[in-house]
């Protein structure tokens, strides 16, 4: 019987060919870095001062030590089944994908559908909570060019650009379902379609995609992504749709991919 991962990595190989309008090639060699504070990593977002990390199960926001892992900052947050992770402007995103799937209820956890809960970069302290671009789940968020970017699900899946205070800006269509984490190169988003296990490279202005890396099956499961000088950073929760283990022997790890 094929794993969950042998079965998507199959479905994305069968896609090959059917793309046709942009080149795919395989990823260069997957970097073990180390294991996020609370080993559920499930948002990444890299900044000067350091790469932060939401994680899912505790939910808290880390920044991390680039060299070491070591967490510099730690806040709690109001976020649940965090997802996705955003940091710039002077203030922390968590995307809060629905309620908490392995640890006890909470208050403040969300029943149903998606939030985008703000903080402040430099105390932790809650500032707003924000409903998503169309009400439901999400996963990738991203601080570029003084926006906020977010992925959306649904019938229209699009990457949605806005706000600080998330007022709607662009938006571009996406060919993959279950994207996840985005990186900023400078010039081009990079988006993890973690069902698929490819990296699409977007023009910001049109959607078009450039270029796709693929991972392998047996490589760390997918979720959060970022970039940073050059490389691709990107996390395997341990923790598959569904609330369920992934069996993943890289659960709970940050790994880097030269590009």
């Amino acid at each position: 019987m094929l794993t969950r991962r042998a079965l998507l990595a199959a479905i994305a190989v069968a896609a090959y060919g059917k793309d046709g309008d942009y080149p795919i090639r395989k990823r260069r060699k997957v970097e073990r870095l180390f294991r996020s504070p609370d080993g559920n990593p499930n948002g990444l977002e890299a900044t000067a001062d350091g790469l932060w990390c939401g994680e899912q199960v505790t939910d808290r926001a880390h920044l991390l030590d680039w060299e070491t892992g070591k967490s510099l900052t730690a806040y709690e947050t109001t976020s649940s089944n965090t997802s996705g992770i955003a940091a710039g402007g002077g203030y922390v995103w968590m995307a809060a994908n629905g309620p908490a799937g392995v640890r006890a209820a909470r208050p403040h956890d969300v029943e149903k559908g998606g939030r985008i809960v703000k903080l402040d970069i430099k105390t932790g302290r809650h500032v707003k909570n924000y409903v998503t671009p169309n009400g439901g789940g999400l996963h990738g968020l991203l601080w570029a060019q003084d926006s906020l970017w977010i992925t959306v699900f649904g019938e229209d899946k699009n990457i949605t650009q806005t706000d600080a205070d998330l007022h709607f800006q662009h938006s571009f269509p996406v060919p993959l379902g279950r994207a996840h984490g985005m990186g900023w190169d400078g010039e081009h988003i990079w988006c993890m379609f973690s069902n698929d296990f490819r990296i699409l490279k977007f023009d910001i202005k049109d959607g078009r995609v450039i270029e796709a890396i693929q991972l392998n099956n047996d490589d760390p499961d997918p979720h959060g992504m970022t970039w940073w000088k050059g490389s691709l950073y990107y996390c395997d929760a341990g923790i598959a749709p569904g609330h369920v283990e992934n069996t993943s022997p890289y659960a709970g790890y940050i790994c880097r991919i030269h590009v």
